[in-house]
């Protein structure tokens, strides 16, 4: 939830910056590229941190990171000031995604998939609840104090931490067999079940050392695994921060064809057009579009698996992003913008699924990590596509996004593994109990 309010917040903070500083197209773009180079150059160093001393500590350093450096961003006194608090708060954002890893070594392989699709529907809550701040807070307090609430969630969460489980899991390929039990007896007795039978042993045993180690991702069995997985979350990236970027682009346009059509004040003889209400409420009603993602994704993932749900959702994103050609008006692009977000969004949900799953517990926030950090790299080039691109032809992002997501689709049923009913693996340790 404080991850999606600190992404939407990125399609705000750029028209109001425009406004009163009066940055150029560009410097809009640079916003969002510090932010995203921040999470790709921490994403694998979080996994590996993850790997190495634990989920817990590297999601509560992450958090505190990300807490500190939003709220100093918003005491910024000039746009380089901004830029350095804009990247550090990346920086730390980076190590967000660990909390998936964490949450999905407490699951069987039964509910895997659903509960972490329900999980991630706090995004969903969080991008919503971002929006709704930016309608009330905007026009009357500015974004200083937009920055400072969507960091506070950060903070709450850090202090929570201190009461949050590490994954038996991870301790177990530790070796640290006892705090393992201890954790599992607390589990059991808090879901007033009995622990399983007979004692928990140690079935084999490697250095530690080799606990998150990237050169493990490309192994014979897992390279192209790795690389196709880098590809799909870069695609995802790139395409979903693509169309919240678009969406604030469109609300702007001048063109009536599409869906814009501003009239005239006199701030737009600076070129400055800033958010009105009617844009912030077309913009909390394409956020909404996270909720039927999520809830799409969870239906059919079980059912269709996780590759040919990833391909079916990049088609569906394809076909109504290619369908803004068309000369329409504010609603219908409201709604296509609305239908290409929720199948996006859905994607990205069954990638965080999928990944987890696939790669082993030694090598798993490592594994998610690295495939965060190349989503990073889309993300990174996303903004000069939506905001500088779109400032020759609309039709240029458009036409990229389209074509990107039917290379996305391709390469998820290209994935060599189907994990559906797949039970985690230990890799370097495992325990039984018998």
């Amino acid at each position: 939830m404080a991850d999606a309010m600190e992404m939407m917040i990125l399609s705000i903070l750029s028209p109001a910056l425009h406004c009163e500083w009066g940055i150029t197209s560009i410097e809009q773009a640079m916003i969002t590229t510090v932010v995203f180079s921040g999470m790709f150059l921490s994403s694998t160093v979080w996994g590996k941190v993850c790997d190495r001393f634990g989920r817990k500590v590297g999601l509560m350093a992450s958090a505190l990171l990300t807490f500190t450096m939003g709220v100093l961003s918003a005491f910024a006194p000039n746009f380089k000031a901004l830029l350095l608090f804009r990247g550090l708060t990346g920086i730390g954002i980076g190590g967000v995604p660990q909390s998936i890893t964490l949450y999905a070594e407490f699951l069987g392989t039964a509910q895997r998939a659903k509960c972490v699709v329900l999980i991630e529907s706090f995004w969903a809550v969080g991008a919503c609840f971002e929006s709704i701040l930016a309608l009330f807070i905007m026009e009357s307090w500015g974004w200083r104090w937009l920055l400072i609430f969507s960091s506070t969630p950060l903070l709450i969460f850090a202090i929570s931490c201190l009461w949050l489980p590490e994954s038996p899991r991870f301790l177990i390929s530790a070796g640290r067999k006892e705090d393992a039990l201890e954790i599992l007896r607390r589990v059991a007795n808090d879901n007033s079940k009995p622990m399983p039978e007979g004692n928990l042993v140690m079935v084999q045993y490697h250095n530690t050392e080799n606990r998150g180690n990237v050169s493990n991702l490309f192994t014979p069995n897992l390279r192209n695994t790795t690389f196709l997985l880098w590809f799909i979350w870069m695609v995802n990236a790139f395409s979903y921060y693509g169309i919240v970027l678009l969406t604030t682009v469109f609300l702007q346009s001048p063109e009536e064809c599409h869906g814009g059509g501003h009239k005239m004040n006199m701030t737009d003889v600076t070129g400055c057009k800033p958010l009105i209400k009617d844009d912030y409420l077309d913009l909390l009603a394409t956020t909404f579009a996270e909720f039927p993602g999520l809830i799409i994704t969870a239906a059919i993932i079980e059912w269709c698996g996780r590759k040919k749900t990833m391909a079916i959702e990049f088609g569906i994103y394809s076909i109504f992003t290619f369908l803004l050609y068309f000369c329409l008006n504010r609603r219908s692009i409201t709604v296509f913008i609305f239908v290409a977000r929720a199948f996006i969004s859905g994607s990205f949900q069954c990638a965080y699924v999928y990944t987890p799953e696939v790669y082993p517990t030694s090598l798993r926030a490592i594994g998610l990590g690295a495939s965060s950090s190349m989503a990073r790299l889309g993300a990174i080039v996303t903004p000069f596509v939506a905001q500088v691109a779109s400032t020759h032809s609309l039709y240029i992002p458009i036409t990229i996004y389209g074509i990107c997501a039917l290379f996305g689709a391709i390469a998820a049923l290209s994935l060599p593994i189907e994990t559906r009913g797949r039970k985690m693996t230990v890799s370097y340790h495992f325990y039984i109990f018998f």
